[in-house]
């Protein structure tokens, strides 16, 4: 069984060695100990540990900036051991994307436990994630495929299923989601609009042109496209 491999962040030598020993104990690997948080984005894309463990004094700023980027891009279980903190800081700490925000508990024998909570914490939270994202996007489909099946009834006098089957028609041709197809109805028949009335416009420009042309006042010639 592959062993989960930890990014440790850590500038104190005395610390790092009680975690890494512990998490040695403990069945996890050590992919690597850097000091500091800086391109930790770049150093997670480039490492991909399974979990980022970091010791630190108080994290700032610059550092919650740093494991928010992960978070967006890199998403990782976090585990956080701070010397001290406060409620703001751990609620920041929190929204950043840290999984567990441990105080001032350095015991060695309560990491895998802190570690096993904060992995499955993470793993339940992307889960709802992923599923709310799923959500949005099927009531984002069901929005778009009313739109597409608005627009073919009436450009092309079709009732609401036989619009709904030539969508359907169309994504089983092309194999993709009928929401997919129905985004691409939406653009081309909103482009011809456009077109169909910009036509119109010209067209009526032209008229008037041409009605000046005979009283002398304009000598300009239009070709009009339907």
């Amino acid at each position: 069984m592959k062993k989960i491999e930890v990014m440790l962040i850590d500038a104190h030598s005395g610390r790092s060695a009680i975690l890494e020993q512990a998490l040695s104990d403990a069945g996890y690997r050590i992919a690597i100990r850097i000091v500091s948080t800086d391109r930790l984005l770049q150093q997670v894309r480039d490492i991909k540990p399974d979990v980022i463990l970091i010791d630190i004094d108080l994290p700032d700023r610059d550092t919650l900036e740093q494991l928010r980027d992960v978070g967006r891009n890199q998403p990782k279980p976090i585990v956080m051991f701070a010397e001290r903190s406060d409620p703001e800081t751990t609620a920041a700490a929190l929204r950043a994307g840290v999984s567990a925000y441990v105080v001032d508990d350095l015991n060695p024998r309560r990491l895998k436990p802190i570690m096993d909570v904060a992995i499955a914490r993470f793993r339940e939270y992307q889960a709802l994630r992923r599923e709310l994202e799923e959500t949005r996007n099927q009531l984002a489909d069901r929005k778009i495929v009313e739109k597409a099946k608005g627009l073919l009834m009436k450009q092309r006098n079709l009732s609401e299923q036989e619009a709904y089957q030539s969508l359907r028609k169309l994504a089983m041709d092309r194999n993709q989601r009928v929401g997919e197809v129905a985004r691409t109805v939406v653009s081309l028949l909103e482009m011809l609009s456009r077109w169909s009335l910009l036509n119109v416009v010209q067209a009526d420009d032209a008229t008037r042109h041409d009605r000046a042309k005979f009283t002398g006042t304009s000598s300009t010639i239009y070709f009009v496209f339907s």
